[in-house]
């Protein structure tokens, strides 16, 4: 088996994305990688972020941290570190920012991973589409290999 020394899995809580982070720990067990989680959330309004500042009168736009989807996406990504600890496996959680492909790609180059594990799709009806379509512009973009699953019990549309 090739040595995978950082798997990066995207995960969005969906059960593709849970068959795909299972995936992930399988590899990361059988290689002894290290596997960074990553959960992608949308960008802040950034016209909304220009015309506020803080009660220090900064110019920076608020903290995210406190936001509804980057605190969901923590814990999701916190969720699954743990589980790959209980493991005995190095994990670190990562949360960024902008559309799903173009995110999951540069953390994949930033954190020099060696492999993207991928669902093929979460959501139903345009949402599924628009997932699907983040697995294939992922395929097709990355630089390294890309494992995409699918949830076991999903019937096939085919």
């Amino acid at each position: 088996m090739a040595r995978f020394g950082t798997i990066l899995v995207a995960t969005d809580g969906s059960d593709d994305s849970d068959a795909a982070v299972e995936a992930a720990l399988d590899l990361a067990h059988d290689t002894n990688g290290r596997l960074l989680v990553l959960s992608v959330v949308p960008e802040g309004s950034s016209d909304e972020d220009e015309d506020e500042t803080d009660a220090t009168g900064d110019d920076d736009p608020p903290s995210r941290e406190d936001d509804e989807d980057v605190v969901q996406a923590s814990d999701l990504t916190n969720d699954v570190v743990d589980h790959a600890v209980e493991w005995g496996l190095e994990a670190l959680p990562l949360v960024w920012e902008g559309e799903p492909a173009d995110a999951i790609l540069a953390a994949a180059t930033s954190e020099g991973a060696d492999i993207i594990v991928i669902g093929s799709s979460g959501r139903t009806g345009v949402g599924r589409m628009l997932l699907g379509s983040v697995s294939d512009d992922v395929i097709r973009r990355s630089s390294v290999p890309v494992m995409v699953v699918r949830a076991k019990d999903r019937e096939r549309d085919d």
